[in-house]
């Protein structure tokens, strides 16, 4: 079983609630933390159009214990945002008891997301993010911390199936979390070895969903189409999805993930017109947010996701790769037909990382020391955002 086309889901599915800890999610969809891209205001462009939880960038639990200003100024919540939600990595429970509590009774989040998926060289060359569940008795002791020190505030962990296919760990993490009071678990159904290549496979979210009792399973992976949320949750049985790329220049998904969850239909492609203006909403947003120069700088990377499937020439890409102002990128798209349409199967292209499979980077001796309770030395001076 592995990620499918969009599909249509029962009544059963579109009425099914989601809970963590004390918090109502509906629909049941979670914004994935991605860095530099999850910050206030594309959180705030989100919600615009649809209901969910909405997470932010990844922060460091030692960046947080130390007062970095980065980190601090990351966990800025977005106008209007009522559920503070901040996703958290760590590898030594002492630092992460102190971060979890300095983000509950100091920052007054609502919602901590652990990071045990990341699968990028910086992070599990430190024994952290998607390596870290191979260590089990750290593993738990890192979940086990975070949750004590959250107390009523919900703890939830995101993770990958594994390091690859020698070293599946979900199943055997999900069930430590669980043991250990989380909230939820999420799992992103692809190994770190596969970074983002390849398709999902959807089997081992319902493989963690049958092991698991008491608490919701999330599934993540390939959701590019508000029919595909329905299909993974009929295919697998999970409670609710995580959606990370799919809403990469395509914020809009979570309208069109409100519309099927309550039983209609999505919207149609958005003509180019209608993407335009978003486009320069988010980049106001941006601007807001981080100031004029900074905002319109982070908005570049957002451009080629916006344009996606748009046949609109490598010439305006490259051009608006380098705008300088709101003003400039204005000036460049009004040159193009704001009824052209996206073509058949756009909306499936991938969007962000694209990359892999790689052999992960682990610390020296890893896979000979899996039940050291130790975190590596330096393991947690990884700056914030991923």
């Amino acid at each position: 079983m592995t990620g499918t086309a969009a599909a249509t889901g029962t009544a059963a599915t579109t009425g099914r609630a989601l809970q963590i800890g004390p918090l109502p999610v509906e629909p049941p969809v979670v914004l994935a933390p991605m860095a530099g891209v999850t910050n206030a205001a594309f959180r705030q462009l989100c919600r615009r159009y649809g209901g969910g939880l909405y997470v932010s960038e990844m922060i460091t639990a030692r960046a947080l214990v130390e007062g970095n200003e980065r980190t601090l100024r990351m966990l800025a919540p977005a106008p209007g945002e009522q559920v503070r939600s901040a996703q958290l990595y760590g590898v030594d429970p002492a630092v992460m008891t102190s971060a979890v509590r300095r983000l509950v009774d100091d920052i007054g989040v609502d919602h901590v997301d652990l990071n045990f998926g990341c699968p990028a060289a910086k992070v599990t060359r430190k024994g952290g993010g998607a390596a870290l569940p191979l260590h089990r008795v750290l593993f738990r002791n890192v979940v086990r911390a975070a949750v004590r020190a959250a107390g009523r505030v919900p703890v939830t962990v995101k993770m990958r199936i594994g390091l690859d296919d020698a070293h599946r760990t979900a199943i055997e993490a999900g069930l430590t979390a669980e043991e250990e009071g989380v909230a939820a678990v999420a799992l992103h159904a692809r190994t770190a070895y596969q970074h983002y290549a390849g398709t999902a496979d959807w089997e081992a979210i319902g493989e963690l969903k049958a092991a698991i009792s008491t608490i919701p399973v999330l599934g993540n992976g390939d959701i590019w189409e508000a029919g595909d949320a329905l299909a993974m949750m009929a295919a697998t049985g999970c409670d609710g999805v995580v959606v990370g790329r799919g809403c990469l220049g395509r914020p809009w998904l979570f309208a069109d993930l409100d519309a099927v969850f309550a039983g209609g239909q999505p919207a149609p492609p958005r003509r180019f017109g209608e993407v335009t203006a978003v486009m320069a909403e988010h980049a106001r947003l941006l601007g807001e947010h981080l100031g004029p120069d900074r905002g319109i700088r982070d908005f570049r990377k957002h451009v080629g996701w916006y344009l996606t499937g748009f046949p609109v020439g490598a010439a305006l890409r490259g051009a608006l790769a380098r705008i300088t102002t709101l003003e400039e990128m204005g000036r460049l798209l009004a040159g193009v037909d704001p009824d052209l349409e996206l073509p058949p199967g756009a909306q499936r292209l991938a969007r962000g990382h694209t990359n892999g499979p790689r052999p992960v980077a682990l610390p020296a001796g890893w896979l000979d020391t899996l039940d050291d309770p130790s975190p590596p030395a330096g393991a947690d001076t990884l700056v914030s955002g991923g």
